[in-house]
Protein backbone atom coordinates (compact mmCIF):
# COMPACT_ATOMS: atom_id res chain seq x y z
CA UNK A 1 0.00 0.00 0.00
CA UNK A 2 3.06 2.24 0.16
CA UNK A 3 4.96 3.15 -2.65
CA UNK A 4 7.25 5.33 -1.44
CA UNK A 5 11.54 4.19 -1.38
CA UNK A 6 12.70 1.55 -3.09
CA UNK A 7 10.19 -2.04 -3.57
CA UNK A 8 9.98 -3.72 -0.09
CA UNK A 9 12.10 -1.11 1.52
CA UNK A 10 9.69 1.89 2.25
CA UNK A 11 11.69 5.16 2.91
CA UNK A 12 11.24 6.61 6.82
CA UNK A 13 9.29 3.31 8.04
CA UNK A 14 10.55 1.57 10.94
CA UNK A 15 6.89 -0.94 11.36
CA UNK A 16 4.54 -2.32 8.95
CA UNK A 17 1.51 -4.42 10.27
CA UNK A 18 0.32 -7.03 8.01
CA UNK A 19 -3.40 -7.70 8.03
CA UNK A 20 -5.30 -10.65 6.55
CA UNK A 21 -7.79 -9.72 3.90
CA UNK A 22 -10.55 -11.32 1.97
CA UNK A 23 -8.03 -10.96 -0.80
CA UNK A 24 -4.89 -11.91 1.02
CA UNK A 25 -2.12 -9.99 3.01
CA UNK A 26 -1.91 -6.15 3.00
CA UNK A 27 0.69 -4.76 4.32
CA UNK A 28 0.17 -1.17 5.86
CA UNK A 29 3.17 0.81 6.80
CA UNK A 30 2.23 4.75 7.01
CA UNK A 31 1.99 5.51 10.49
CA UNK A 32 -1.47 7.68 9.88
CA UNK A 33 -2.84 4.32 8.80
CA UNK A 34 -1.88 2.09 11.42
CA UNK A 35 -3.14 4.82 13.95
CA UNK A 36 -6.18 3.94 12.08
CA UNK A 37 -6.21 0.75 12.09
CA UNK A 38 -5.00 0.16 15.79
CA UNK A 39 -8.59 2.02 17.02
CA UNK A 40 -10.07 -0.07 14.74
CA UNK A 41 -9.07 -3.48 16.26
CA UNK A 42 -10.68 -2.38 19.73
CA UNK A 43 -13.56 -1.19 17.76
CA UNK A 44 -15.81 0.23 14.90
CA UNK A 45 -14.91 3.96 14.57
CA UNK A 46 -17.31 6.93 13.32
CA UNK A 47 -15.36 8.77 10.23
CA UNK A 48 -15.17 11.80 12.78
CA UNK A 49 -14.15 9.64 15.50
CA UNK A 50 -10.94 8.86 13.47
CA UNK A 51 -10.23 12.20 12.37
CA UNK A 52 -10.43 13.20 16.02
CA UNK A 53 -7.92 10.14 17.17
CA UNK A 54 -5.64 10.36 13.91
CA UNK A 55 -4.58 14.34 14.13
CA UNK A 56 -5.47 14.69 10.60
CA UNK A 57 -7.61 16.68 8.47
CA UNK A 58 -10.97 15.39 7.06
CA UNK A 59 -9.76 15.41 3.52
CA UNK A 60 -6.23 13.70 4.59
CA UNK A 61 -8.29 11.02 6.99
CA UNK A 62 -10.70 10.35 4.13
CA UNK A 63 -8.25 9.36 1.33
CA UNK A 64 -6.64 7.00 3.89
CA UNK A 65 -10.13 5.59 4.41
CA UNK A 66 -10.89 5.49 0.60
CA UNK A 67 -7.27 3.67 -0.23
CA UNK A 68 -7.61 0.87 2.54
CA UNK A 69 -10.90 0.35 1.95
CA UNK A 70 -10.14 -0.21 -1.98
CA UNK A 71 -6.99 -2.74 -0.55
CA UNK A 72 -9.91 -4.33 1.49
CA UNK A 73 -8.66 -3.63 4.94
CA UNK A 74 -11.49 -1.60 6.37
CA UNK A 75 -15.10 -1.81 5.48
CA UNK A 76 -18.05 0.69 6.03
CA UNK A 77 -21.35 0.60 6.75
CA UNK A 78 -24.30 3.90 7.36
CA UNK A 79 -24.59 5.56 11.02
CA UNK A 80 -28.07 4.19 12.10
CA UNK A 81 -28.25 7.54 13.88
CA UNK A 82 -27.09 9.73 10.56
CA UNK A 83 -27.62 7.36 6.97
CA UNK A 84 -25.32 10.34 5.31
CA UNK A 85 -22.47 9.30 7.44
CA UNK A 86 -20.22 5.95 8.14
CA UNK A 87 -18.84 3.62 10.62
CA UNK A 88 -15.76 2.27 9.68
CA UNK A 89 -14.45 -1.18 10.60
CA UNK A 90 -11.49 -3.50 10.09
CA UNK A 91 -12.38 -6.54 7.26
CA UNK A 92 -9.62 -8.67 9.15
CA UNK A 93 -7.22 -9.38 11.25
CA UNK A 94 -3.78 -8.21 12.49
CA UNK A 95 -1.03 -11.33 11.57
CA UNK A 96 1.67 -9.37 12.92
CA UNK A 97 4.43 -7.02 12.61
CA UNK A 98 7.48 -6.54 10.53
CA UNK A 99 10.36 -4.34 12.49
CA UNK A 100 13.45 -3.77 11.85
CA UNK A 101 14.46 -2.45 15.15
CA UNK A 102 13.40 -5.93 16.32
CA UNK A 103 15.56 -8.07 14.05
CA UNK A 104 18.52 -10.58 15.93
CA UNK A 105 21.65 -10.68 14.77
CA UNK A 106 22.61 -13.71 16.60
CA UNK A 107 22.89 -16.90 14.98
CA UNK A 108 20.10 -19.40 14.88
CA UNK A 109 22.51 -21.99 16.90
CA UNK A 110 22.63 -20.00 20.00
CA UNK A 111 18.84 -20.69 20.39
CA UNK A 112 17.56 -23.58 18.29
CA UNK A 113 19.69 -25.97 20.91
CA UNK A 114 20.74 -29.49 19.60
CA UNK A 115 18.82 -32.26 18.81
CA UNK A 116 20.00 -35.82 18.96
CA UNK A 117 18.50 -38.67 17.11
CA UNK A 118 16.60 -40.96 19.53
CA UNK A 119 16.74 -38.45 22.43
CA UNK A 120 14.61 -39.58 25.25
CA UNK A 121 12.46 -36.64 24.94
CA UNK A 122 10.26 -37.86 22.24
CA UNK A 123 9.13 -34.04 22.14
CA UNK A 124 12.59 -32.77 21.85
CA UNK A 125 11.75 -32.58 17.76
CA UNK A 126 8.93 -30.70 17.66
CA UNK A 127 10.02 -27.62 20.39
CA UNK A 128 13.24 -27.81 17.45
CA UNK A 129 10.70 -27.21 14.61
CA UNK A 130 8.69 -24.25 16.35
CA UNK A 131 11.96 -22.49 18.28
CA UNK A 132 13.56 -22.56 14.90
CA UNK A 133 10.32 -21.24 12.62
CA UNK A 134 10.35 -18.52 16.11
CA UNK A 135 14.43 -17.37 15.69
CA UNK A 136 14.46 -17.64 12.02
CA UNK A 137 11.01 -14.84 11.92
CA UNK A 138 12.50 -12.84 14.71
CA UNK A 139 15.89 -12.44 12.72
CA UNK A 140 14.21 -10.73 9.94
CA UNK A 141 12.37 -8.31 12.51
CA UNK A 142 8.72 -10.27 11.91
CA UNK A 143 6.69 -11.00 14.82
CA UNK A 144 3.72 -13.41 14.37
CA UNK A 145 2.30 -12.58 17.92
CA UNK A 146 -1.64 -12.04 16.57
CA UNK A 147 -1.28 -14.96 14.45
CA UNK A 148 0.34 -17.16 16.94
CA UNK A 149 -2.37 -16.10 19.88
CA UNK A 150 -5.24 -16.71 17.51
CA UNK A 151 -3.63 -20.55 16.53
CA UNK A 152 -3.00 -21.03 20.50
CA UNK A 153 -6.92 -19.79 20.91
CA UNK A 154 -8.09 -22.36 18.53
CA UNK A 155 -5.95 -25.16 20.10
CA UNK A 156 -7.39 -24.44 23.53
CA UNK A 157 -10.82 -24.58 22.31
CA UNK A 158 -10.36 -27.76 21.60
CA UNK A 159 -8.38 -29.03 24.44
CA UNK A 160 -10.83 -27.69 26.91
CA UNK A 161 -13.37 -30.40 27.22
CA UNK A 162 -10.27 -32.75 28.00
CA UNK A 163 -9.38 -30.75 31.20
CA UNK A 164 -12.61 -29.20 32.09
CA UNK A 165 -13.09 -29.20 35.52
CA UNK A 166 -16.38 -26.83 37.34
CA UNK A 167 -13.82 -25.93 40.32
CA UNK A 168 -10.91 -23.56 39.05
CA UNK A 169 -8.20 -25.63 41.67
CA UNK A 170 -9.17 -29.07 39.71
CA UNK A 171 -9.14 -27.17 36.81
CA UNK A 172 -6.18 -25.81 37.25
CA UNK A 173 -4.27 -28.73 38.08
CA UNK A 174 -5.62 -30.58 35.01
CA UNK A 175 -3.92 -28.05 33.08
CA UNK A 176 -0.79 -28.57 35.24
CA UNK A 177 -0.65 -32.57 34.43
CA UNK A 178 -1.64 -31.72 30.53
CA UNK A 179 1.66 -29.51 30.33
CA UNK A 180 3.64 -31.98 32.43
CA UNK A 181 2.10 -34.87 30.27
CA UNK A 182 3.12 -33.16 26.75
CA UNK A 183 6.80 -31.41 27.83
CA UNK A 184 5.19 -27.75 27.89
CA UNK A 185 6.54 -27.24 30.79
CA UNK A 186 5.72 -27.06 34.74
CA UNK A 187 2.85 -25.21 35.97
CA UNK A 188 2.13 -23.62 39.06
CA UNK A 189 -0.73 -21.35 40.72
CA UNK A 190 1.11 -18.59 42.22
CA UNK A 191 -1.72 -16.82 43.67
CA UNK A 192 -5.17 -16.20 42.84
CA UNK A 193 -6.46 -12.82 43.02
CA UNK A 194 -5.79 -12.58 40.57
CA UNK A 195 -5.48 -15.73 39.51
CA UNK A 196 -1.68 -16.22 38.74
CA UNK A 197 0.63 -18.96 37.03
CA UNK A 198 3.54 -19.78 36.65
CA UNK A 199 5.42 -21.48 33.88
CA UNK A 200 9.10 -23.38 34.30
CA UNK A 201 10.78 -24.91 31.54
CA UNK A 202 8.40 -22.98 29.26
CA UNK A 203 8.19 -24.86 25.58
CA UNK A 204 7.58 -21.80 23.66
CA UNK A 205 10.28 -19.32 25.12
CA UNK A 206 12.87 -20.92 27.47
CA UNK A 207 15.69 -21.00 24.53
CA UNK A 208 14.60 -17.41 22.35
CA UNK A 209 16.47 -14.43 23.01
CA UNK A 210 16.53 -11.87 25.47
CA UNK A 211 14.05 -9.02 23.66
CA UNK A 212 12.78 -7.41 27.20
CA UNK A 213 8.66 -8.33 25.82
CA UNK A 214 7.07 -11.37 26.47
CA UNK A 215 7.08 -14.12 23.81
CA UNK A 216 4.63 -16.57 24.55
CA UNK A 217 1.71 -15.49 21.87
CA UNK A 218 0.72 -19.08 21.48
CA UNK A 219 0.53 -19.99 25.38
CA UNK A 220 -1.64 -17.00 25.81
CA UNK A 221 -3.74 -17.86 23.44
CA UNK A 222 -4.18 -21.44 24.71
CA UNK A 223 -4.64 -19.88 28.22
CA UNK A 224 -7.28 -17.69 27.18
CA UNK A 225 -9.58 -19.89 25.41
CA UNK A 226 -9.27 -22.48 28.56
CA UNK A 227 -10.27 -20.14 31.31
CA UNK A 228 -12.84 -18.18 29.34
CA UNK A 229 -14.36 -21.76 28.76
CA UNK A 230 -14.01 -21.98 32.09
CA UNK A 231 -15.48 -18.72 33.49
CA UNK A 232 -17.72 -18.55 30.93
CA UNK A 233 -16.68 -15.20 30.09
CA UNK A 234 -14.24 -13.76 27.43
CA UNK A 235 -11.08 -13.88 30.11
CA UNK A 236 -7.42 -12.91 29.28
CA UNK A 237 -4.08 -14.40 29.80
CA UNK A 238 -1.64 -11.63 30.58
CA UNK A 239 1.94 -12.69 30.06
CA UNK A 240 3.63 -10.58 32.57
CA UNK A 241 6.87 -12.11 32.99
CA UNK A 242 8.93 -14.66 30.59
CA UNK A 243 12.01 -16.36 29.40
CA UNK A 244 12.73 -13.69 26.69
CA UNK A 245 12.46 -10.81 29.54
CA UNK A 246 15.45 -12.35 31.16
CA UNK A 247 13.18 -14.26 34.27
CA UNK A 248 13.58 -18.00 35.11
CA UNK A 249 10.10 -17.93 34.20
CA UNK A 250 6.91 -17.10 32.44
CA UNK A 251 4.48 -15.54 34.52
CA UNK A 252 0.76 -15.11 33.53
CA UNK A 253 -2.61 -13.15 35.06
CA UNK A 254 -5.60 -14.43 34.02
CA UNK A 255 -8.06 -11.59 34.39
CA UNK A 256 -11.50 -10.78 33.00
CA UNK A 257 -11.50 -8.84 29.82
CA UNK A 258 -13.75 -6.07 30.87
CA UNK A 259 -10.32 -4.70 32.88
CA UNK A 260 -11.20 -6.73 36.28
CA UNK A 261 -8.26 -7.11 37.88
CA UNK A 262 -4.55 -5.19 38.04
CA UNK A 263 -1.63 -6.35 35.98
CA UNK A 264 1.68 -6.83 38.50
CA UNK A 265 5.41 -7.06 38.35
Amino acid sequence: MDSRGRPGRPSGIREIDLYSTPEGARAVGNPVRRVILAALREREHSFDEIVALSGRVKSTVSVHLQEMAAAGVVGSRPDPDDARKKIFFLTGDLVGTVSAEDRIADALSAYAGVYGAGAADPFAFYKLTFRTVRVLLMQEGILLDPLLTRAGEWIGEELYPAVADPTTEVFCTNIARFWEDHNLGRVEVAGTEPLTLLVYDCFECEDLPVTGRPACAFDSGILRALFSGHYGRPTAAIETRCYSMGFDHCRFEVVPEDGGGERGG
